[in-house]
């Protein structure tokens, strides 16, 4: 059985600068050297192969569905890519001769904690019809994160756990050229039967139906405040909540510490004309409720933050 040799990870920052997240662009060559050199450290997503006439690299953790030429495509731009020692090499990453030099202390140590967290986020995000994933480890006060939208071209970045909350907030950050208008959906409460009633009507194009699902719950669509919102108002808000859905993020926080229960929470997020919001389920004593809400790129980390103690604490989020 071979050893993987995980490298020490980063120290405790003793500076400004040292605080700060390091981030390297790397290849998918260039990141499968880093890991062997790493003593084989596993990578956070699955691999499956390379050949077009086989699943593509990543296609089950991004999500797509390829054809057999996008495939092609894809294994064309893989083989087109420049020898990863030789480019290791050229920006200064790997000392000495590229069969069997010497990779950045760095990248060996943020691999080596991709691969032995105690804790792991998984991060989905689409928008408009792109998709990006991230893995964010963390294991002590140093986290590793590896994000990529192609499959092609990954960041790996390694900070401390005080700049954690501003990497996460990157992730949900909108592209500058999308476009955003008002929006039909105001902040408010609602049963979760009726969100996902309200979701299928409108997927299966009856949402001639909303009226009558509301009907069903009158008086349980209620304000942040509390107060009742009208029937012709909540049935309006419930349409518009999956009608300009454009996008997601997901967020799933695993304990990996080696716990014999893994204990998991999830945070979601939907993409409406305006922008996002939260849906955060709430339990009461009429049972389960969902509360949407307006929220900024940078309410991630907060959000997030309770569900990583609850994980930590061994109780499902």
């Amino acid at each position: 059985m071979s050893v993987v040799d995980l490298g020490t990870p980063p120290p405790r920052p003793a500076g400004l600068l040292d605080a700060l997240p390091r981030r390297v662009t790397l290849t998918l060559p260039e990141l499968r050297l880093v890991a062997e050199r790493a003593g084989g450290a596993p990578l956070p997503f699955d691999e499956v192969s390379d050949d077009p006439a086989g699943a593509p690299t990543l296609e089950g953790r991004l999500g797509a569905t390829r054809s057999s030429t996008d495939a092609a495509l894809r294994a064309a731009a893989l083989a087109s890519l420049p020898d990863p020692g030789t480019s290791l090499s050229r920006r200064g990453l790997l000392v000495g001769p590229p069969g069997d030099g010497v990779v950045d202390e760095g990248l060996l140590g943020a691999v080596g904690l991709l691969a032995t967290p105690t804790l792991a986020l998984d991060l989905d995000v689409a928008v408009a019809g792109a998709q990006a994933r991230a893995w964010h480890r963390r294991s002590g006060d140093a986290v590793a994160a590896l994000s990529t939208s192609d499959g092609l071209v990954f960041e790996l970045a390694w900070f401390p756990t005080t700049a954690w909350a501003g990497e996460v907030a990157r992730v949900a950050v909108l592209p500058e050229d999308l476009p955003l208008r008002d929006s039909d959906v105001p902040d408010l409460d609602l049963p979760y039967e009726l969100a996902d009633a309200g979701a299928e009507a409108v997927r299966t194009h009856r949402a001639d139906l909303l009226p009558v699902l509301v009907a069903q719950h009158a008086g349980e669509v209620v304000t942040p405040d509390g107060d009742p919102v009208p029937d012709a108002e909540a049935a309006a808000a419930l349409g518009a909540l999956a009608e300009e859905a454009q996008g997601r993020v997901r967020a799933l926080v695993a304990d990996v510490s080696g716990r014999d229960t893994t204990v998991v929470g999830v945070v979601a997020w939907t993409l409406l004309a305006d922008g996002w919001r939260s849906l955060t389920p709430v339990a009461d004593d009429d049972g389960l409720r969902v509360r949407v809400r307006r929220v900024e790129p940078d309410r991630l980390a907060a959000e997030l933050a309770p569900v990583i103690a609850l994980v930590e604490t061994g109780r499902p989020a």
